[in-house]
């Protein structure tokens, strides 16, 4: 058998497994970051503005706090609370990763394909 590598994705959901962040969520916030836009993240992400816009007013429902503040003359950025929730979902990501890769090379390390 050919090498192996696993591929793994979190979500962090609500009570009722609605998505408060997530692979999609994190690149609208990274993007949010480096434009300072998010009508150039929708277009970034090959989105429309309204779908990007749910997505952040849904997280911020969750949460109840805002995650974006946006001004039409400054343009858009993350607040305290958004940064923060990147901050621990890059965290996660990075954490769940490595227990991830440890779990994965024990069950499926090369000489357990071998025949007995």
């Amino acid at each position: 058998m050919g090498p192996f590598r696993l591929l793994s994705k979190q979500w962090v959901v609500d009570e009722n497994n609605n998505i408060i962040i997530g692979e999609g969520r994190s690149e609208i916030l990274e993007s949010v970051i480096s434009t300072g836009s998010l009508n150039q993240t929708a277009k970034l992400l090959k989105m429309s503005y309204k779908a990007v816009w749910g997505k952040i007013k849904a997280t911020e429902r969750a949460m109840n706090a805002r995650i974006l503040d946006t001004d039409r003359k400054l343009g858009s950025h993350l607040t305290r609370e958004g940064k923060e929730l990147l901050e621990r979902y890059n965290q996660l990501k990075k954490e769940c990763m490595a227990e991830d890769d440890r779990i994965f090379r024990s069950i499926f390390e090369k000489d357990s394909f071998k025949d007995d």
